[in-house]
């Protein structure tokens, strides 16, 4: 990820630790200060965040909106940083969520590039108005007692970052994918979208309790399944509903009768055909 907007030529290099912070209800806050009074809201918040920042030695690297991207030499100066921002906005109407990780990321022309940005990113994102997180890397450069969040997993970031809280406060749990392991494929999922679709209206179905993708190897059936498994998982989160398990079925024989007899029993209370068509591989 490359950032454009506020780039300077004096950004921190080598081991960097990234602040991001990003109001918590902007839309809602905006309609019921109206405009005027927001805008005068947000120009203070920047000030603020800004102020706490350069005190603690950060550089601007980017704004977008109400968020705000900051880099800084060590991690114990973007705590400081973080701690002092909740202080500043503690008396006023807007709150941020911050996020903080310290990675090595590629310094260009034009900004940072590399996983890093991403994952301080999301680790922001997932936290809650007033909440400052921080990964297990800069977790581990600080002299300070966190409270332990646990491992979760993070929208396209293959592997899972264990989280800690800086501030004391209590909170909902993380908008983060926690708890759900599904493995993150090497390649984009292209095309299928009838499959998917398909797929997706029978699971909504009361009577159907159980759902088998079948056919030859290698046609795509797990990987159909894991795709429609992490759009649920994408958009409930770890508090959403229940989520359909993935399984491989390796002794079926014991099964034939069974699943003939729910194969027949949907087909008959059904005007859609059962199983739907489908190249190479059957449902």
């Amino acid at each position: 990820m490359a950032h454009h907007a506020a780039v300077k030529r004096d950004l921190p290099s080598g081991t960097v630790t990234f602040l991001f912070s990003d109001i918590e209800g902007s839309t809602r806050l905006l309609d019921e200060l109206g405009a005027d009074k927001y805008s005068k809201a947000l120009a203070e918040h920047r000030r603020l965040v800004r102020g706490a920042c350069a005190r603690f030695g950060g550089v601007e690297v980017d704004t977008q909106g109400d968020a705000l991207f900051v880099a800084f030499p060590t991690a114990p100066g973007a705590v400081e940083a973080a701690n002092a921002i909740g202080e500043a906005l503690a008396s006023g109407p807007i709150r941020v969520r911050i996020g903080l990780h310290t990675g090595t990321p590629l310094v260009t022309d034009e900004g940072y590039v590399g996983s890093d940005v991403h994952r301080a990113a999301r680790i922001a994102a997932a936290g809650h108005g007033g909440q400052v997180l921080a990964s297990i890397s800069t977790a581990g450069l600080v002299d300070l007692e966190l409270r332990d969040l646990g491992e979760h997993r993070f929208k396209d970031l293959a592997a899972p970052e264990r989280v800690y809280q800086v501030d004391g406060g209590d909170y909902p749990a993380l908008r983060s994918l926690r708890n759900v392991w599904l493995p993150v494929p090497a390649t984009p999922f292209l095309g299928r979208e009838p499959e998917l679709q398909t797929v997706s209206e029978y699971l909504a179905r009361d009577e159907i309790r159980i759902l088998t993708l079948t056919g030859p190897g290698g046609t795509g059936k797990t990987r159909l399944a894991l795709r429609r498994k992490r759009q649920i998982t994408i958009r409930t989160g770890s508090g959403g509903s229940r989520l359909p398990r993935c399984a491989t079925l390796r002794f079926c024989s014991r099964l034939s009768r069974t699943q003939s007899g729910c194969k027949n029993s949907l087909a008959g209370n059904s005007k859609r055909p059962w199983p739907p068509s489908w190249p190479g591989s059957g449902l």
